[in-house]
């Protein structure tokens, strides 16, 4: 059982992890090479679950410049689902 509470909260953080790098790669340029291989990478692991709270919570802004709390709130309940599985 202690495996599992390491394994999982492990995968939990790295999965978390790649949202952030999403957020990231978001504000870079991205041109052809091995950044967009990145970034079309992390986009496909990240997009099915963040997209969930992207349909859930708007967008702030106006104006060409919008602030999307989406990967802030999905870490939060990724971070909220560890907790409640690790106390089991």
């Amino acid at each position: 059982m202690q495996t599992f509470r390491l394994v999982f909260g492990r995968l939990i953080d790295f999965y978390e992890l790649l949202i952030l790098a999403k957020c990231i790669l978001s504000w870079i340029p991205i041109r052809d090479g091995i950044l967009r291989d990145v970034h079309v990478a992390v986009d496909r692991l990240t997009e099915p679950f963040v997209g969930v709270f992207r349909r859930l919570v708007p967008g702030v802004g106006g104006g060409g410049v919008r602030i999307d709390f989406s990967p802030m709130v999905a870490i939060i309940v990724l971070d909220l689902i560890k907790r409640v599985v690790l106390a089991l």
